[in-house]
């Protein structure tokens, strides 16, 4: 490259990096303001709590009157709780471990052909030498709806740290039931403009199986479920695609106001035009605020975990806006509720929940939890799950890097030697085979 190119590109990258910097530095201190003051986005550094919303004399993002209607309601739950079922039915997500296989350029279609009659895998990497493989792996087996309305079953090569790991999708509605034992599933993909010809596969040497999920961790998923009434859901069936913000005296209104405004409210659908919108989470602090005034227990909690695990729309992320964005732990931790169940309870992968199960991001429960007053209790909470064979694999792998988001987002002057040690004895336990196959990245021992 000539000497005059190399400046060019040098100084597009500064002018790019410049533009980047300027509109971080007008959303870190002017940004969007609600018209509510109660709702003004705070224009200070975050604090631990993050910093986003004006909290009340009592340190919580909710008034002490609103802490206490809505304790009184948790107090009821967890009588109620005492009365439910003492033995629950989950089983795990349908899971084996098998083959991946990649194999570009050349002979791409005999190998096709080869898969189609079933050729053995070791057959075929003797074969073709130059294709990439990966042996034992965590291969997941799930079915959707799609936006169509349509079964979808989806099988999913396991890795948490690719996004876009290698998954086949099929609407064979026998699909999900076939025995896949010594067969190959693949993609093909023809050579374009864009991309040499190619094909990515599995194979898969072992049966797919469910596992019961323990009860003493299915408890968790039932204290889940008592805390939120599976048939509720935050948002209206139908939403207009608009913004709508409380009034600056919405306080003051009746009761009966703020329940007819609540259910405007959610009927307001409100999508992020990037991780630098901060209308989303505005919306939904508005939508806790009013249910916890009217004492609809089960979209408060719903809007509030919604908050914690930045579960939103938006057209376009960054992980540059991860970190201003709060969990707000403290505010369930006074409401007398058992965190650490309804946390953990969200975070297992079941195949068979409850209508409207609240599942929880493992990141940003992680980070949540790393905000407790009980961390001896969350953590030998965590590494019973991890360490528990009777847990299937893929639960216990959720809850490995659950441990790792809770010890990196602590905030905590304590000596790093220790979390990194829990970390490694948990690790450890874990199946050889992911062990094996975990990609370890520069950096994952700075906590």
């Amino acid at each position: 490259m000539k000497k005059h190119t190399k400046i060019y590109w040098i100084g597009i990258l500064l002018i790019v990096a410049l533009c980047f910097g300027l509109v971080y530095y007008v959303f870190y201190f002017n940004t969007t303001k609600s018209d509510n003051p109660k709702l003004k986005i705070a224009n200070n550094r975050p604090n631990k709590r993050g910093g986003e919303y004006q909290l009340f004399p009592n340190g919580l993002i909710y008034s002490a009157p609103t802490i206490n209607k809505l304790g009184k309601i948790v107090d009821s739950l967890n009588l109620k709780y005492k009365k439910c079922e003492s033995k629950y039915d989950f089983t795990s997500i349908s899971q084996t471990v098998g083959c991946i296989v990649l194999l570009q350029k050349r002979r791409v279609k005999q190998a096709k052909r080869d898969m189609i009659n079933n050729i053995s895998f070791e057959d075929f990497l003797k074969k073709y030498p130059k294709a990439k493989f990966k042996k034992e792996v965590m291969i997941l087996k799930t079915k959707y709806l799609n936006f169509e309305n349509k079964e979808v079953v989806s099988i999913d090569y396991m890795d948490l740290q690719d996004y876009n790991a290698f998954h086949v999708e099929s609407d064979e509605k026998n699909r999900f039931d076939k025995d896949l034992q010594n067969q190959w599933l693949f993609k093909y993909n023809k050579k374009d403009e864009y991309s040499d010809e190619y094909i990515e596969a599995f194979y898969f040497p072992n049966k797919f199986k469910t596992v019961a999920i323990p009860n003493k961790y299915a408890q968790k998923i039932g204290y889940t479920d008592c805390m939120i009434t599976p048939e509720s859901a935050i948002y209206k069936t139908e939403q207009k695609d608009s913004l709508f913000r409380l009034p600056e005296n919405w306080m003051e209104l009746s009761k009966k106001e703020k329940v007819i405004l609540l259910d405007r409210m959610r009927s307001t659908k409100v999508v992020g035009r990037c991780g630098m919108d901060t209308l989303p989470r505005e919306h939904a602090i508005q939508i806790a605020l009013l249910a916890a005034e009217t004492a609809n227990w089960d979209v408060f909690l719903i809007a509030h975990l919604n908050i914690m695990n930045d579960r939103f729309d938006r057209r376009s992320d960054n992980s540059i806006t991860n970190s201003l964005r709060g969990t707000y732990l403290k505010e369930l931790e006074s409401l007398n509720i058992n965190v650490t169940d309804l946390l953990l309870g969200s975070i297992f992968q079941i195949s068979n929940p409850n209508n409207n199960h609240y599942f929880g991001n493992v990141s940003r429960i992680g980070r949540a939890l790393s905000e407790t007053k009980y961390r001896g209790q969350v953590e030998k909470a965590i590494f019973e799950v991890i360490t528990d064979t009777n847990v299937d694999d893929y639960n216990r792998f959720l809850f490995y890097y659950l441990f790792d988001s809770y010890f990196g987002n602590s905030n905590e002057n304590r000596d790093k030697k220790v979390s990194v040690n829990k970390l490694s004895v948990a690790f450890k336990t874990l199946p050889k085979y992911f062990q094996k196959n975990f990609v370890y990245k520069k950096g994952d021992e700075d906590f």
